[in-house]
C-alpha cells in the first residue's frame, strides 16, 4: 500500500509572514487522516512545524502516521526549510514515540502550577523590589545575549537566533521597562541584590519569562526564592495559573520547578533536515 499526501487548500500565507498548508493523508488515494504543516512563527521560514497530525482510528498503529510526518519532510525541504518542530501535549504517549522514532530530539517543555489561594512567604531575610531603569537596561543586554545563545546551542545559525532574540524581545516589550503587564523585579537576601524576574501578567495565565539568581549567589536558595516571588505577585493580580519554559538539559531548574509542583503541559521537539 501506497500512503501519500493529498493537499486540501492552496498554500496559505499568513500576516506574520508564515505559511501553512492542510493535506489528506491517504493509502491507495483513500483518505484516513490529515496532517497541518506550516513554518514557524518564531524562527522563521527556514523551520517547518507540524501543528496536526491524525489519524483514523481504524488505521491507527500501521505506520500510516510515520510516513505521513516523512513525506511532511519532504514537503518542508520543497519549501526551502532546513529544520523542522512539533509540540507534544502531556500524556500523548503515541505521539512521543512517533518523534522518538523520527529522529526529533527535546527542545524545551512548557509547565504550569496552579497557585493556591494564600501567597507564600519568602524566606526569612528576602525582599523584592522593581527594577530600576539602569537595571533594566542591564539587565535587558544581558538576557536577550543569554535568550540567544540558548538557540545558537540547540542548533539554530547564530544569525537565526540572534535575530528571534530582537524580534521576540521587540515584540514583548515594546515599551521597555514601561510595558503593561511586564513585572520586572529583583530579589533582595539582607539587603544585597540575589536574582532577578521578570513576569508577565499580560493574559488569564501568569507567565514566568526569565528568573535567574545572579551568578555569585547561586547554590543558596535563592532560584526557589525568586519563584516563591513569581507566585506571590501573580496570587496578588489574582492569577490562578502561573506557567513557564524550560529549556532541555537545564536539569536543576527542571528539579527545582517540579519540586514546587510544576507539571509538564507540553514538549517540543526539532530535527534538522539535510
Amino acid at each position: 500500500m501506497t500512503t501519500t499526501l493529498r493537499p486540501a487548500e492552496p498554500l496559505q500565507q499568513h500576516p506574520d509572514g508564515t505559511r501553512s498548508r492542510r493535506y489528506q493523508v491517504c493509502v491507495n488515494s483513500r483518505p484516513v487522516g490529515e496532517i497541518h504543516l506550516g513554518t514557524s512563527p518564531s524562527l522563521g521560514p527556514s523551520v517547518a512545524r507540524v501543528h496536526d497530525l491524525r489519524i483514523a482510528e481504524p488505521d491507527r498503529r500501521r505506520g500510516r502516521g510515520t510516513v505521513a510526518a516523512l513525506a511532511a519532510e519532504e514537503v518542508a525541504r520543497g519549501w526551502g526549510c532546513t529544520g523542522i518542530e512539533a509540540s507534544v501535549p502531556a500524556g500523548a504517549e503515541a505521539a512521543l514515540r512517533l518523534v522518538g522514532a523520527l529522529g526529533y530530539t527535546l527542545r524545551n517543555r512548557g509547565m504550569e502550577k496552579r497557585l493556591p489561594d494564600t501567597p507564600p512567604e519568602l524566606p526569612p531575610g528576602s525582599g523584592a523590589r522593581p527594577m530600576t531603569p539602569a537595571e533594566f537596561e542591564a539587565w535587558h543586554a544581558y538576557e536577550s545575549e543569554q535568550y540567544a545563545r540558548e538557540w545558537i546551542e540547540r542548533g539554530v545559525p547564530e544569525a537565526e537566533a540572534r535575530a528571534k532574540a530582537r524580534r521576540d524581545h521587540e515584540t514583548l516589550l515594546p515599551q521597555g521597562l514601561a510595558t503593561e503587564g511586564m513585572v520586572f523585579s529583583v530579589l533582595e537576601h539582607e539587603g544585597t541584590r540575589v536574582g532577578t524576574l521578570w513576569l508577565s501578567l499580560q493574559n488569564a495565565k501568569a507567565f514566568i519569562f526569565d528568573v535567574e539568581a545572579d551568578a555569585a549567589h547561586r547554590g543558596r536558595g535563592h532560584g526557589r526564592a525568586l519563584m516563591l516571588l513569581a507566585e506571590r505577585q501573580a496570587i496578588g493580580a489574582g492569577r490562578s495559573v502561573l506557567g513557564l519554559n524550560v529549556f532541555a538539559g537545564n536539569a536543576p531548574a527542571e528539579r527545582l520547578y517540579e519540586s514546587l509542583g510544576y507539571v509538564t503541559t507540553d514538549s517540543s521537539f526539532s530535527k534538522p533536515l539535510v
